[in-house]
């Protein structure tokens, strides 16, 4: 690892709008305490050479899964750099980050971060582990309290959705959120999605994902913050989550785009929003990939994160499927070796018989044509 690196700096308060910036080699500059897993992965995958966070990346609050996953992959992590970052640097300003001393210098100034180290991100998760029963009782009572607020609306309260293009009465709606393993479980039901064509709603940053697998989002749901233009552009009906005041930030966005959108005003986050939508519009079957189901995402979402993701599955009942972890139901995949095997010994076969009976040309076209449809669908399974 170099001591100095010496790039530009791309800068943004909000992760994900950053990485939307950010290009191979850039110094990222976030405001994001307890970074988690996804915006790690994001960050990586946007080709940071450092990320530079203002806040607290590792609070203690959570398992530091997030700023051990940079640390991982090579990605220097300056943490609690001064606050002043943000005032006087502009994008694209080229600085100097000493990863060793967490020092970055530009125009003569030098301002102070502290590097993490993977002993000290060790010695964090330690300390979390020791107060996970505060964490919990805490976790619970909040939750509790959001749940005895909003409950009733969400579980048994009227639901109005827009006005849509897209029809969803009585169809499928496969519903995409930029979350844990979303790529495995996406591409693992691929199959599945070439035979049902259901509706493809992309939640934010889910849209984009669905274009990684040359899939048009039908809609776009969200606060439109994460999307690329490319994605809203693409998709038939964009639906802005509006808060319950009636008001949505997304729709300004939108505007300057000149793009068209509704709003959908429902309690809860965005990706239970979208099932509400689906749930609201008819949906005979709503498919969810990429949402926020084990006890540290629920944390990483906050805790009225949980309690609506908690009501909106009990609304929905036996409507909702979650595909998360789809991808690990077959471990053990198929080795190439054993397709070679497999062919070859039809091949085998196939000599053998041929030089036996002068009558099997066409049983053996069907013997090879059956060899090839059975290829293509191993070929599937495993790319």
């Amino acid at each position: 690892m170099k001591g100095v690196i010496r790039a530009p700096v791309r800068l943004d308060r909000r992760t994900k709008r950053l990485v939307r910036r950010l290009r191979q080699g850039e110094i990222a500059l976030i405001d994001h305490e307890d970074i988690d897993v996804i915006a790690a992965h994001s960050l990586i995958e946007a080709g940071a050479s450092v990320v530079i966070n203002v806040s607290n990346s590792a609070t203690g609050n959570l398992p530091p899964e997030g700023a051990e996953f940079l640390l991982s992959h090579s990605i220097p992590l300056i943490d609690q750099m001064d606050e002043r970052a943000f005032e006087l640097l502009q994008d694209g300003k080229v600085v100097e980050v000493n990863v060793l001393t967490g020092e970055l210098k530009f125009d003569g100034i030098v301002l102070r971060g502290k590097p993490l180290t993977a002993d000290e991100l060790s010695s964090r998760r330690e300390a979390f582990s020791k107060r996970i029963s505060e964490v919990i009782e805490a976790f619970v009572k909040n939750t509790l309290d959001y749940i005895q607020r909003e409950g009733k609306e969400l579980l048994s309260g009227k639901i109005a959705p827009p006005q849509l293009k897209t029809k969803l009465r009585g169809r499928h709606v496969l519903i995409v959120t930029r979350g844990r393993g979303y790529k495995d479980d996406l591409k693992a039901i691929m199959p599945y999605v070439r035979d049902e064509r259901p509706v493809l709603i992309g939640v934010n940053g889910g849209a984009d994902a669905l274009l990684e697998f040359g899939l048009k989002p039908d809609i776009v749901f969200g606060d439109m913050d994460s999307v690329s233009e490319k994605a809203l552009k693409c998709a038939t009906d964009i639906v802005v989550h509006a808060y319950p005041d009636g008001s949505a930030p997304g729709l300004d966005r939108l505007k300057g785009l000149g793009l068209n959108a509704v709003t959908f005003s429902v309690h809860g986050t965005s990706e239970d929003a979208a099932m509400l939508l689906a749930y609201a519009c008819g949906a005979s079957l709503i498919i969810a990939i990429g949402t926020h189901t084990s006890f540290v995402e629920f944390l990483e979402k906050g805790r009225k994160g949980m309690a609506s993701t908690f009501l909106t599955r009990l609304r929905l009942g036996h409507l909702l499927v979650d595909a998360k972890g789809v991808s690990q139901l077959y471990s053990e995949r198929l080795k190439l070796w054993h397709i070679v095997v497999l062919l070859m010994l039809g091949a085998i076969s196939a000599l053998i018989i041929a030089k036996l009976s002068p009558y099997t040309v066409s049983f053996l076209r069907a013997i090879a044509l059956w060899f090839v449809v059975r290829f293509e669908r191993l070929f599937n399974l495993m790319f």
